[in-house]
């Protein structure tokens, strides 16, 4: 059993601020479980495992799609239907890491409009930090952190050589939004992209035939696979951001999706395998393969992990990672 970990009295005093809504401490966290710097982990370490293991019923979803789609314009549209139905969002956009800094490269860019005043939405850039898949270990950490204060939380790729698997493994609904007219739909479906998405979005339907058109093609597509009995089907909406058109239907179909997933079972069901995913790649990412051959290999490092259901994605990985320093220490004193 993986004991909580660091600092409890610090990181409940941020938690209940968290949980009034302080703003202030929403920053704070959040820069607190950016950091990657010692003197601070011990304290975000025990934040995110008190707010992981107290996770409220917050909406998870993730927006990807390929450069250029209009995802950012999609977002801001999405955002102002939610204000609308009085619910709260959190928003976390991955972006590409600066090479001089490591930070986000692009900022919040436009995807602040509709709610740069508004005390009930939150904007967030996080650094990819050239992590395989576009995400670092602090986009689950924020999103984490962000669920414990909104109704719901988005996470925006950027959509350069970021893996939707990665993104999937985070959220509750993965959106895909396409370009209409691109081209690409057979590359995606020849990577198993299309696979993935719980809705699919043909963004800018003011261009006419053509993204009509794509939302074909994207039916087409789906209709080549095989799902279970029951299992959901995702819809494709066609809609234009830019005008608000099937905004409303597409806001509808997430919250059906998520129906879906909380009368099956399957809620519970994807957010372990998103933790346990988490902690493999976080573990496999920090020690490299010297690292889990300390541990006994991959498949070891997996039994460990599912032999502790209940622990955080985060106290699984600290503890997995010291005791991996601790045998290759033990390793290094006795060929000395």
């Amino acid at each position: 059993m993986i004991p909580p970990v660091g600092d409890r009295g610090e990181a409940a005093d941020l938690a209940e601020r968290l949980g009034a809504g302080d703003r202030a401490a929403i920053s704070e966290a959040l820069n607190l479980v950016d950091d990657r710097r010692p003197d601070r982990r011990a304290r975000a370490l025990a934040l995110l495992d008190g707010l992981e293991r107290g996770a409220g019923g917050a909406a998870r979803i993730g927006l990807t799609g390929a450069p250029g789609a209009g995802k950012s314009t999609l977002l801001d549209a999405l955002v102002r239907t939610w204000r609308g139905r009085g619910e709260t969002v959190g928003v976390i956009a991955v972006d590409p890491s600066s090479q001089r800094t490591g930070g986000a490269l692009l900022g919040d860019r436009i995807r602040v409009r509709a709610g740069a005043r508004d005390p009930g939405v939150f904007f967030r850039s996080m650094a990819a930090r050239d992590r395989l898949g576009g995400l670092s270990d602090a986009s689950r950490a924020g999103m984490v952190v962000l669920a414990s204060v909104f109704d719901r939380v988005v996470v925006e790729t950027v959509g350069v050589g970021q893996s939707e698997s990665d993104v999937a493994g985070l959220v509750d609904t993965l959106v895909f939004v396409a370009q209409p007219g691109a081209g690409d739909l057979l590359q995606f479906m020849k990577a198993g992209v299309l696979e993935l998405p719980d809705v699919f979005v043909v963004n800018k339907a003011d261009l006419g035939a053509v993204a009509e058109r794509t939302r074909g093609e994207l039916e087409a597509g789906l209709g080549l696979g095989e799902r279970g009995a029951g299992a959901w089907t995702p819809p494709v909406k066609l809609v234009s951001a830019r005008d608000g058109a099937g905004i409303d239907e597409l806001a509808d179909a997430l919250d059906a999706h998520r129906r879906s997933l909380e009368a099956t079972g399957e809620l519970a069901r994807r957010r372990r395998r998103g933790r346990d995913a988490f902690v493999e790649a976080s573990v496999a990412a920090e020690y490299g393969r010297f690292g889990l051959a300390a541990l006994g290999g991959r498949e070891a490092l997996r039994r460990r992990v599912d032999a502790d259901p209940d622990a955080s994605a985060f106290a699984l990985a600290d503890a997995l990672g010291r005791e991996i320093e601790e045998a290759l220490r033990k390793r290094g004193s006795g060929s000395a």
